[in-house]
């Protein structure tokens, strides 16, 4: 496990739009299915690697605390599930059933949205706005795994809490980090 950084893809890029499995409900979802009314967060995540698994219990408590405040919640997975088994479609509707997970979990098989989304790492946060620009990527806080620092969400909410607030969110935006994508070869 090496620990990687986001891309930071560029502030304003419009949201790459997609058309991926749920394995959870087994229909399909596109961006416009899973976007909100007020914007949108689009969450690269994974079963397995222990960054994702910190984080769990904050991103369940930011979805519960914005959902009705009209922002669309995603996670997608995009790692190679023949090298990475623990992370196939049968496996992701099991962990976020487990998790409890309120959101679409895609499965991203060709790792085209990955690309099309310059993800890097799991986890990695993407908010866009009402318009479906992006204003927002990086960590959730600077919480990790065994780092004393508490889990908090402060980054992810600010920008969420700012951007309701109809203000414009901070360029200085810290990257996620985690285990990288498991790209295939």
């Amino acid at each position: 496990m090496s620990l990687t950084e986001s891309n930071m893809l560029e502030l304003g890029t419009s949201a790459p739009d997609f058309n991926l499995p749920d394995t959870v409900s087994n229909g399909s979802f596109t961006y416009n299915d899973i976007k909100g009314a007020a914007g949108t967060v689009v969450m690269f995540i994974c079963n397995h690697c222990p960054y994702v698994i910190h984080v769990n219990e904050e991103i369940n408590r930011i979805v519960k605390d914005y959902k009705d405040k009209g922002i669309g919640f995603v996670g997608i997975s995009s790692n190679d599930v023949e090298n990475y088994p623990q992370d196939s479609p049968e496996k992701m509707k099991a962990h976020a059933e487990l998790t409890g997970y309120d959101f679409p979990y895609l499965y991203d098989e060709s790792q085209e949205v990955a690309r099309a989304y310059d993800a890097a790492c799991t986890p990695d946060f993407y908010l866009f706005n009402a318009a479906n620009d992006l204003v927002y990527r990086g960590q959730i806080d600077g919480s990790r795994p065994n780092s004393g620092i508490p889990l908090t969400g402060e980054d992810l909410r600010k920008a969420i809490d700012t951007m309701l607030e109809g203000k414009d969110i901070s360029h200085l935006q810290r990257p996620s980090a985690g285990c990288n994508i498991k790209w295939k070869r």
